[in-house]
């Protein structure tokens, strides 16, 4: 989201800063009230920081939930823009080093147009690691936990215990989980055609 120009040359009536709660490349979240803005969320980068603009007069627990959908929306434009097969291959390295201590070695990783009924797939014996371009454009936590689950899979074939207690260390995993059952859900749901008769 670009930053909004007209609120930060004023002063904002509340800021506050946090630590990410949903896995966020930025180490910090700053939330930046203000008593101008009536209905309007938006949020842009700024260095290693998250500003999320909002109302006033919203209660916590309405900043939170925009807090988290701002996150996303920010995560899914920086996924859109430019992850190729280089890039996607040097997220799993960074990911096996951060959530595997580096032993998820895969030696290759790249986008496919052929899977269009599972999320990703992985030939531990080739070493090989495939995402659905149904991905694409998605957030960058659910990218990360599909590529994490895959990751898993170099090191433990099977869905047993030993599988789903290795990707635990993704600390979205439920989160990510959760987004790709909706979506799944929403597919599911009949697309309905508007009524185009004459009464």
């Amino acid at each position: 989201m670009p930053a909004d120009p007209l609120h930060r040359s004023g002063k904002p009536q509340r800021s506050t800063t946090s630590q990410p709660t949903n896995g966020s490349r930025a180490s910090a979240i700053e939330v930046r009230r203000s008593t101008r803005r009536r209905r309007t969320v938006s949020a842009y980068r700024e260095g290693d920081r998250t500003v999320v603009l909002i109302p006033a007069r919203m209660s916590e627990a309405e900043e939170q939930r925009w807090v988290n959908v701002m996150l996303d929306k920010l995560a899914a434009q920086e996924s859109r823009r430019a992850l190729g097969d280089a890039e996607l291959a040097e997220r799993a390295r960074r990911l096996s080093e951060q959530y595997f201590d580096g032993r998820a070695r895969p030696a290759s990783v790249r986008w496919v147009t052929n899977q269009n009924t599972r999320w990703g797939s992985c030939t531990p014996a080739e070493g090989s690691i495939r995402l659905s371009h149904r991905l694409r454009g998605m957030p960058e936590y659910v990218v990360d936990y599909v590529l994490c689950h895959e990751l898993a899979h170099l090191l433990v074939p099977g869905h047993g215990p030993r599988f789903w207690r290795l990707l635990d260390a993704y600390p979205r995993t439920e989160r990510a989980r959760g987004y790709l059952e909706g979506v799944v859900a929403a597919d599911r749901l009949p697309h309905l055609l508007p009524d185009t008769r004459d009464d």
